[in-house]
């Protein structure tokens, strides 16, 4: 009986043994997954934002000076807007952000948005969209090179009641038998441009340090928008 006992004891240590092993194991190999996986992304992202400013034009690290910012009426979404900023000598080159339009015609639409500090873009790329293929998808790169109209535009040019599509007034193309999602994507530009616009002299700070403490905080800042778009000031 004591034998029996033993026996069992010593399995029992010894499937507690290989527990502990492959939960450490799991736990390693979670950690190496982890940072490679945000070594990834990280990539990923700087890729993108080279793709709008070269990476000679500035010399700070992109993705660790960033602002997420909250203002859903301009910025098309209720959750944190990451923004990005570029700087050479500590002085602002170029804002980078990730707003949405929330009204294509199959969803929202998920931007990249660069502008200077002068308010002229850099340029704007699509994201992520669930547009109608062979119509709407009109909107990415490798479909079309419509979206690369945005670069070199601002809020003077063309003025702002002429960021529509032209079936609108506007100086932008449409898309034949897609009307919805080009417009959407221009008036979500637009109202970055307006945000960046209002708050130019925040999000284009020399340095994080030189904001107040009230606004930074962990490097993050929650700019309500001063006022309803389409009020005066």
């Amino acid at each position: 009986m004591k034998t029996v006992a033993r026996s069992m004891g010593t399995s029992a240590l010894i499937l507690a043994s290989f527990a502990i092993l492959g939960a450490g194991l799991v736990a390693v190999t979670h950690i190496g997954t982890q940072d490679r996986i945000a070594a990834a992304q990280q990539a990923a992202l700087e890729a993108n934002l080279n793709a709008l400013v070269p990476e000679e034009r500035y010399d700070n690290r992109v993705a660790e000076d960033r602002l997420d910012v909250v203002a859903p009426e301009w910025l098309g979404t209720d959750q944190p807007v990451p923004f990005y900023r570029a700087r050479q000598a500590g002085q602002p080159v170029a804002l980078f952000a990730t707003p949405v339009a929330p009204d294509g015609y199959s969803g929202s639409i998920h931007l990249l948005i660069g502008v200077y500090a002068d308010g002229t873009l850099a340029g704007v790329r699509v994201l992520a969209h669930r547009e109608t293929p062979g119509l709407g998808d009109v909107i990415e790169e490798r479909r079309s090179p419509w979206i690369l109209s945005f670069t070199g535009k601002s809020l003077t040019n063309p003025p702002p009641e002429r960021w529509k599509v032209k079936k609108d007034g506007g100086v932008f193309d449409q898309f034949t038998g897609a009307t919805v999602t080009p417009r959407a994507v221009v008036g979500a530009v637009r109202r970055f441009l307006e945000y960046v616009q209002i708050h130019h002299e925040r999000l284009f700070a020399p340095t994080a340090a030189s904001a107040p403490e009230s606004d930074l905080t962990s490097n993050s800042v929650d700019l309500i928008e001063p006022r309803k778009r389409g009020e005066d000031p």
